[in-house]
């Protein structure tokens, strides 16, 4: 007679297991679907082989600052310390970023548009953040070339660096390049580089590209102050694709990793607590099942229910 082979149920794989698994689910599903089901995927939720990649970019553009604050705390601390990615945005306080920069010295990708971060802040926050690869400081009115200046001297290992800016912030201001000479001083790796709706000018530009020999793609759109018609940039920099001022409704999807995956509405007031409360009885587990079909409901309840309160997004780039 032929032996049954054995097989290993869900609850029974090792918690590492477990979260390579989970890391093909959605935030919400992770935060909220996931420790509801029994004991061990709660456990294997908050290891740290969920959290090696965090995007709250959507979610973190309409949240209350301290929220904000505490679900990047909660987050970054389950990754202990092998955290490679992080989008978020908003962020207002300088203690979470001397956070991020405490817990996060492995990140290499990292989205922070919109935040409130000065040149000051920028010295202390990037000085431990010397694995960086790819940098997106878009909509950070607060920094400067100074700033720029320090971020490119303590990340010496950028290829990628955002810094667009809205089309409101730049309307009727002169152009100068103080920004684009501090790129091209400090940045020489750079192969992508966004500059939508800057102040640079066409010498500026001549500058980065001149001084960034790896640059494979340039995005200058709504950089009314740049006129390369008389430029042959594809015959003397011919690796680079340029994005000039008034091309339209393009994006470069093939080129850098897409960064729009698991950012999702979440309910803070499920999450925020302890997972482990959730298993006080036995009772409540069936073969690893949640049997009582209404707390599943209620929490779907509950995550939609702030959908519709949503506020307003900032207005996207080009």
């Amino acid at each position: 007679m032929e032996a049954t082979p054995d097989f290993c149920s869900w609850d029974e794989l090792i918690p590492d297991a477990l979260g390579v698994i989970f890391t093909h689910l959605s935030l919400q599903e992770r935060l909220t679907i996931v420790p509801s089901v029994c004991k061990s995927w709660a456990s294997a939720v908050a290891g740290p082989y969920c959290w090696q990649e965090i995007d709250i970019e959507d979610w973190s553009s309409y949240c209350e600052p301290d929220k904000l604050d505490r679900m990047l705390e909660m987050l970054i601390t389950r990754s202990s310390g092998s955290l490679r990615k992080l989008c978020v945005s908003c962020i207002q306080t300088e203690r979470i970023f001397a956070f991020i920069a405490e817990n996060a010295g492995s990140v290499r990708t990292l989205r922070l548009p919109r935040c409130n971060m000065s040149d000051s802040m920028v010295e202390h926050f990037t000085g431990k953040l010397s694995m960086l690869s790819f940098l997106d400081v878009s909509y950070c009115i607060k920094i400067g070339a100074h700033g720029l200046e320090t971020i490119g001297k303590n990340c010496k290992l950028l290829e990628g660096f955002c810094r667009n800016m809205h089309p409101v912030e730049t309307a009727g201001k002169a152009f100068e390049d103080k920004e684009a000479i501090a790129i091209a001083s400090t940045m020489p790796k750079l192969k992508h580089l966004e500059m939508v709706y800057h102040l640079i000018s066409t010498e500026g530009v001549l500058q980065i590209l001149s001084s960034c020999p790896k640059l494979e793609f340039l995005d200058l759109r709504g950089c009314w102050g740049v006129n390369l018609e008389n430029i042959s940039v594809e015959q003397n920099f011919p690796k680079v694709k340029v994005l000039e001022p008034l091309v339209l409704d393009y994006y470069e999807s093939d080129y850098w990793e897409d960064f729009s995956e698991s950012s999702e509405y979440l309910a803070w007031e499920f999450v925020a607590g302890d997972m482990n409360a959730y298993y006080d009885d036995e009772s409540d587990i069936d073969d690893g099942m949640l049997d009582d079909e209404g707390r599943l409901e209620e929490l779907e309840f509950r995550f939609y229910q702030g959908i519709e309160n949503a506020a307003m997004f900032w207005p996207p780039s080009p």
